[in-house]
């Protein structure tokens, strides 16, 4: 089967470069020939330095679409814009598309799986999500006699890294942005991973995979870490719970809840042990339980896996079937349906917040009231003691699991409150155990 590779960047190098070297265990599991035949980069230097002289190389992508002896097209540029015109264009031609854009696949996935499911090609999708960690197929396949109960997972190794440094070596949020910029971890302009973009994309197709849901971004409730507090990092960690941005999805008779935000998770727990630039996923299912998939979530060789698997799954169906066997979600075409996405107002959870407050007698007293008044229990409370540099010391508490209404009620009955000095802070937490 021939390829063209389309952006021969950090992924499509690295794609390039697994293709070659890998090539005869490839063809020892497949029986078929996968080569790279054409490249299309704007880049032409760089598509010359990269590749071998026998590879046909072009300016110009819409080339490769226009080319019929090119079977498979590797989409890896990125973005919404002429990426979409690209994959448009591809599957309408009857070309199959592999590709690692997130964005592409949360925003446009519906009407790219129709064009797909029109013209019988297959749309593929595996490093669009978690770099190397097969996620995709996992849910869609490896656990596809389960109904998923619950996705949860860190999606983004740029925050995963910055959270590391602010536990570890206490760190304030801006300075360990700085490092994982000085280390290649973030862009110039991070704001796509530090206020969970990113991570929102990745769970929205997970979720669709998981609950055979229309892909649906704007159902995504996103909060990031950019206004993360270093101290809520460490009054975390004396309560017993890690602080991650997670993307979650749930599923129940009530709805869906689909949504990315500050997490505090049980340190006891794998996945709250997942540190540095890596990412995990658990995903909970009805039969087999909770399992947890663990790896790099972005890199050029680990991706380049990713989107090289897609490129042996195509091949194999290819040879076997001129039908797509698989379904792009997982479910019959037929089978998504539109389910009731739960506002955030809507969803339960434990919450961890924190108070800054003048230190006046009966003031622990009056919070507790506010709590008793609202039937909502108080789990976990500490308040730290007066210094002699602080004579407002901070509380920090965990709620029993509560309506997200009801705990932003009460915090607004408390930011009235004459002692109150700050915004009180609010983050949820996840057990992720059942």
């Amino acid at each position: 089967m021939n390829i063209g590779l389309i952006g021969i960047g950090t992924v499509g190098g690295g794609t390039y470069r697994v293709l070659k070297e890998n090539a005869d265990e490839i063809f020892n599991k497949i029986g078929i020939e996968i080569k790279i035949t054409h490249v299309a980069d704007k880049n032409l230097k760089l598509a010359k330095d990269t590749v071998d002289k026998e590879i046909i190389i072009e300016e110009d992508a819409f080339a490769l679409l226009e080319n019929s002896s090119i079977d498979i097209i590797v989409e890896l540029i990125g973005g919404t814009g002429i990426a979409l015109d690209i994959v448009r264009k591809a599957l309408e031609s009857g070309k199959h598309v592999v590709t690692a854009n997130k964005a592409l696949i949360a925003m446009h996935g519906e009407e790219l799986i129709k064009i797909a499911n029109q013209n019988n090609v297959i749309l593929a999708y595996e490093a669009a999500v978690a770099g190397g960690i097969p996620i995709i197929k996992s849910l869609r396949e490896g656990l596809a006699a389960n109904k998923i109960n619950w996705v949860a997972g860190i999606l983004n190794g740029t925050t995963n890294y910055i959270l590391t440094e602010m536990k570890d070596n206490n760190l304030p949020f801006e300075t360990a942005l700085k490092q994982a910029q000085d280390l290649g971890f973030a862009e110039a302009d991070p704001t796509f991973d530090i206020e969970g973009i990113d991570a929102a994309h990745k769970i929205t197709i997970l979720a669709s995979i998981a609950f055979g849901v229309p892909i649906d971004f704007e159902a995504v409730h996103i909060e990031g870490i950019s206004n993360l507090n270093q101290k809520d990092i460490r009054y975390a960690e004396e309560l017993g719970y890690r602080i991650k941005l997670l993307g979650i999805a749930k599923s129940d008779k009530s709805g869906v809840e689909i949504r990315v935000h500050p997490t505090l998770v049980p340190e006891k727990r794998l996945v709250a042990n997942v540190d540095g630039a890596m990412n995990a996923v658990l995903v909970q299912g009805n039969m087999v339980g909770p399992t947890l998939y663990y790896g790099a979530g972005a890199g050029s060789e680990p991706t380049a896996s990713a989107v090289a698997a897609d490129i042996i799954d195509i091949a194999r169906q290819s040879k076997l079937s001129n039908k797509t066997l698989i379904p792009t979600l997982g479910f019959m075409p037929d089978k998504i349906q539109k389910k009731n996405i739960l506002s955030i107002e809507d969803i339960f959870s434990e919450f961890y917040l924190r108070f800054t407050m003048e230190n006046k007698a009966g003031l622990l007293a009056k919070i507790t009231q506010i709590f008793a008044e609202h039937k909502i229990s108080i789990n976990s409370m500490v308040h730290k003691e007066v210094q002699e540099d602080n004579q407002n010391p901070d509380i920090f508490l965990i709620t029993s699991k509560t309506k997200e209404s009801d705990i932003n009620a009460i915090i607004n009955e408390i930011e009235l409150l004459p002692e109150n000095i700050e915004k009180i802070v609010k983050i949820r937490t996840e057990d992720l155990k059942k």
